[in-house]
């Protein structure tokens, strides 16, 4: 039976959430993340007929409530075998003279801060125990810059520069590291980046079937099941329609 901990933030939605899901499914114990409690709850509710689930309720951006929660893990839950570093947003679509302050200071807080800081809590065990597995979610944005993506696409490029500088320092310790990088997926991504206008996110996913977050769940778990001497550093994940950030073939 499996024994493995995984801690996944973002957890209430998306691709956090199916990631929950599939790895509960397969007996890993999971510890759920996010700001949402009510969807925690909920969530912990349905996934503890297939394995122990044990919530923590905080925002990544708040670097003293990160350490504090992490640190708090009853013993049961406390040894984090994987760590996926799912938490992230995108806000707005604008030219970089028009950007909006908020959302740049979001953007970034979210997307590197609150992996540096749920990262810092977690690593020093794992380097302890000489073993490991921490898994950033990335993005197509990570590999390329597109027309209005700016700041989006500046933090999406540092979390592919962080995990392979993570690979590199924890490599001594036998820690796995590496990066899942998702095009097109249909979550609420697009309402977010939208400010909640609905129809301009839905019109994101016209037109072409675009990933779903249970396909990228998928891949996490195949990743976080290899034998432990295989590491999958680096993946980008498109769906067939889908050539580049940019270029998609629809109806």
């Amino acid at each position: 039976m499996n024994t493995k901990t995984a801690l996944i933030t973002g957890a209430t939605s998306g691709i956090g959430k199916a990631t929950a899901t599939i790895l509960a499914k397969n007996n890993y114990k999971v510890v759920l993340c996010g700001r949402r409690e009510d969807r925690l709850l909920a969530l912990q509710k349905e996934l503890s007929q297939f394995t122990e689930v044990y919530i923590l309720n905080f925002d990544v951006r708040d670097k003293k409530e990160v350490f504090d929660n992490i640190n708090s893990l009853p013993a049961k839950f406390s040894q984090i075998d994987i760590l996926i570093n799912n938490a992230g947003n995108a806000h707005g679509l604008d030219p970089i003279q028009n950007g909006n302050l908020d959302d740049w200071d979001a953007m970034i807080d979210i997307n590197v801060k609150g992996l540096l800081y749920v990262s810092k809590a977690v690593i020093p065990q794992m380097v302890e125990r000489k073993s490991g597995h921490i898994i950033n979610i990335g993005s197509t944005a990570a590999k390329e810059v597109y027309t209005n993506g700016n700041v989006y696409c500046a933090t999406k490029h540092a979390v592919d520069a962080l995990n392979q500088g993570m690979r590199m320092d924890l490599n001594p310790f036998g820690i796995r590291v590496g990066a899942i990088h998702p095009g097109m997926v249909e979550t609420e991504f697009s309402e977010v980046r939208f400010k909640g206008d609905s129809e301009r996110a839905s019109n994101v996913y016209k037109g072409f079937k675009p990933l779903q977050p249970e396909d990228i769940a998928d891949v996490i778990h195949f990743v976080v099941s290899r034998p432990y001497h295989v590491n999958i550093a680096d993946l980008l994940v498109m769906g067939t329609a889908q050539a580049s950030c940019t270029i998609v073939k629809r109806d």
